[in-house]
């Protein structure tokens, strides 16, 4: 039973390990899909109760699951071109020690810029994308916002996660 409620240094020690990775390889593992489905059904939830007050529809959940492929598909593509290598791959910058040192102010400013062009970039990708699935029901504007609040949750979460891992 105390293993379980018990917190010891090889566990501690495992567990940094798996978080010292970058996002580009912990996306393609379990952990990653997972996060990755967790921020897609929150988006999705978020625009259908935006757009119609319900928790589910399928048009709504299809055009943010689609949006946010293609977004992410488009951020690895450019990092790939921009630097020929993984570093914040995916939209969500999963950070290790490797990549970024978050002690070094340089560095971290280096994060936060990124962070928020990677989510200008983003909404503006999903925005398109969900504009062009979803024109025949809802107006721009209305689109716009329900992408704004979906990506303005997916990002307060990511932002939250980076910091509470760091702390731990």
């Amino acid at each position: 039973m105390s293993l379980f409620f018990h917190k010891n240094k090889d566990s501690n020690n495992c567990m940094q390990m798996l978080l010292n990775v970058s996002f580009g390889i912990y996306a393609f593992l379990p952990m990653g899909w997972l996060f990755m489905a967790f921020i897609i059904v929150g988006e999705a939830f978020l625009m259908s109760q935006y757009l119609i007050r319900q928790k589910f529809n399928k048009r709504i959940w299809c055009s943010a699951t689609i949006s946010n492929i293609v977004s992410g598909v488009i951020g690895i593509i450019t990092t790939m071109i921009l630097n020929g290598g993984w570093w914040l791959v995916v939209w969500f910058p999963w950070v290790s020690s490797h990549e970024v040192n978050i002690q070094n102010t340089n560095q971290l400013l280096g994060l936060i810029i990124y962070y928020f062009v990677a989510m200008i970039l983003s909404v503006l990708i999903e925005l398109l994308v969900n504009h062009l699935i979803l024109r025949k029901e809802y107006p721009f504007k209305k689109t716009l916002n329900a992408t704004l609040i979906a990506n303005t949750f997916s990002y307060f979460v990511g932002a939250l996660l980076i910091t509470l891992l760091v702390m731990f």
